[in-house]
């Protein structure tokens, strides 16, 4: 075995991030086509409670920093230790997860160290030159490329690599703590407080069913037949970009390419039109129903499921259902 692919990991209080050990499946996959040991950068004060997680996951060597300097996002702050890795590992490929914060972190690696980065890969074969299949026009082509460099950064589309199965025979990795050093500029730009969500309940991302609603829900009052049925689902409400635009609901609640990109078991669109832009957000659902009065719709076209009606009519007829055979009637 010879060299390492050094994957980042995200985590929430000692939680792998979905898309991180999203970004590690494709990591793990890349290491075995290298014949290279698999590494992980995780950062933060319960670094070591994540990292323990991720021998399951094919992770042998966990290089982690237990500072409180690293708990909030600080892009600037989160690169320097992963070059600080880098410079002790000398690894062939860097990845992280193809979020907001992946990139962002794994751009600024790249402008530091003057090497080319590769977002929304989905794929990855090496070589004497290595090829890529990465998504572009936000998702709706595929496109395959070369990338050439001393060490590959790669991150990877959401919702598009499988989580690797975890496996419960897989010694814990060793921890390898490290201290990186950081310049006051690394700490300029980063997160100083949080704002709770309104209501609080399950998140979008993690929720096993969503229901999203568009302009044909008519008004912000008329989501709230939304919330009862996602209330009585155990999911989660969003809505798309014009929703949001109309101050419906919140930004934090849209689906969509300007928004959020979610991967539920089952998402019920309601009133959505289907733009590719709100397609992009939603594709990744295991299964789609679509409740609209327009049967030529785009969203007809990715939906597995669809009910031709007023949703005003449906949707609560939908809930008073499901509250009946609750009650066994």
């Amino acid at each position: 075995m010879s060299g390492a692919v050094l994957a980042f990991v995200e985590h929430a209080d000692g939680e792998p991030d979905r898309l991180s050990l999203e970004a590690l499946a494709l990591a793990h996959r890349l290491a075995k086509r290298l014949g290279a040991s698999l590494d992980a950068v995780v950062l933060g004060s319960s670094g070591e409670a994540a990292a323990a997680r991720l021998g399951a996951y094919g992770v042998g060597l966990a290089h982690v920093a237990v500072d409180p300097r690293f708990d909030d996002f600080a892009p600037a702050a989160w690169a320097a230790a992963i070059r600080a890795t880098m410079a002790t590992r000398r690894p062939e490929a860097v990845v992280a997860a193809g979020s907001e914060r992946g990139n962002e972190v794994l751009a600024h690696v790249a402008a530091r160290l003057g090497l080319p980065m590769a977002a929304n890969v989905t794929d990855v074969t090496p070589g004497d030159s290595w090829r890529l299949v990465r998504q572009r026009w936000a998702g709706s082509l595929l496109e395959d490329a070369a990338l050439d460099a001393p060490v590959r950064l790669v991150t990877v589309a959401p919702h598009a690599v499988a989580v690797d199965a975890a496996s419960s025979n897989s010694p814990a990795p060793t921890i390898a703590r490290f201290e990186p050093e950081l310049e006051p500029a690394d700490l300029v730009a980063r997160v100083v407080g949080r704002e709770a969500k309104k209501g609080g309940g399950i998140s979008l991302q993690d929720a096993k069913v969503v229901v999203g609603g568009g302009r044909g829900v008519g008004s912000a009052a008329g989501f709230e037949r939304l919330e009862e049925l996602a209330r009585l689902l155990g999911g989660a409400v969003g809505g798309s970009r014009v929703v949001t635009s109309l101050g419906w609901r919140p930004h934090a609640d849209q689906i969509g390419q300007t928004g959020l990109r979610i991967a539920p078991d089952l998402y019920i669109a309601c009133g959505i039109s289907g733009a590719i832009q709100h397609i992009v957000g939603c594709k990744a659902a295991k299964r789609i129903l679509a409740i609209n009065t327009d049967p030529e719709s785009p969203i007809m076209a990715v939906a597995d499921y669809a009910v031709i009606g007023d949703l005003s009519t449906v949707v609560p007829a939908i809930s008073a259902e499901i509250e009946r055979r609750r009650a066994g009637g």
